[in-house]
């Protein structure tokens, strides 16, 4: 597995590199948005660990530029844990956040669920029809009506395991627990609130927040009209 991973602290750098290292991935270090951007024009990866402020610009540049050459997994690595930064970065499609500073086994895990699943095939040809969303899991698109909605991997990912649940009440562990395929030791549960709000947003479309993501006081959520 090649990871890029840009650090501007050459000394934490140092040591997460090695450590990345024993585990067995391809590791490609970076200090600056310029050598990045340099490195995806270079070589594919298959995920990118990225600190949020850097000497000559931030992670979010970064993650623009990888998710548009490839669907590449994105793992922000910061110290800024606001509310802010966290929505800012997972609208760019980034997988996960993760708040410096952590333990390097918190990191490994994390790192192998995201790459867990951008592994993982949809199985099967299914369509799934919702009132007027309509969704293609092979070729992982939402549509409402004609018109494909615009989803991050991680909103995707959240609708379908609504989907696929056909009804059924999922508590907040159980949808974390699909996203992130650990238990939510590790995932700041306000990130799913975000998510859940943002998919009805975009489901809504023009007429506000959807209904079609119902809340269950006290359990969890259910997709239904």
């Amino acid at each position: 597995m090649k990871v890029l991973f840009v650090e501007d602290d050459h000394s934490i750098a140092l040591g997460l590199e090695y450590s990345l290292k024993q585990e067995g991935y391809d590791v490609r270090t970076c200090h600056t948005v310029a050598e990045a951007k340099k490195a995806l024009g270079e070589a594919r990866f298959d995920l990118c660990l990225l600190d949020v402020t850097l000497p000559d610009g931030n992670g979010y540049e970064i993650c623009k530029m990888a998710k548009r050459r490839d669907d590449v997994a994105v793992i922000f690595l910061t110290a800024c844990d606001d509310e802010g930064n966290v929505v800012m970065g997972l609208d760019m499609g980034a997988d996960d956040y993760i708040t410096k500073p952590f333990r390097i086994r918190e990191l490994l895990s994390r790192m192998k669920s995201v790459l867990r699943r951008y592994q993982k095939m949809d199985s099967g040809g299914q369509v799934f029809h919702i009132g007027d969303i309509t969704v293609y899991p092979l070729q992982a698109k939402v549509y409402k009506g004609e018109s494909e909605l615009s989803l991050t991997a991680m909103e995707y990912r959240l609708f379908l395991t609504l989907v696929q649940a056909e009804g059924r009440v999922l508590s907040r562990n159980q949808l974390l627990e699909s996203l992130w395929d650990i238990g939510g030791d590790y995932v700041n549960d306000n990130t799913l609130t975000v998510y859940i709000k943002r998919l009805r947003e975009k489901l809504g479309g023009e007429n506000g927040e959807t209904e079609l993501i119902r809340t269950v006081r006290g359990l969890g959520y259910r997709l239904g009209e």
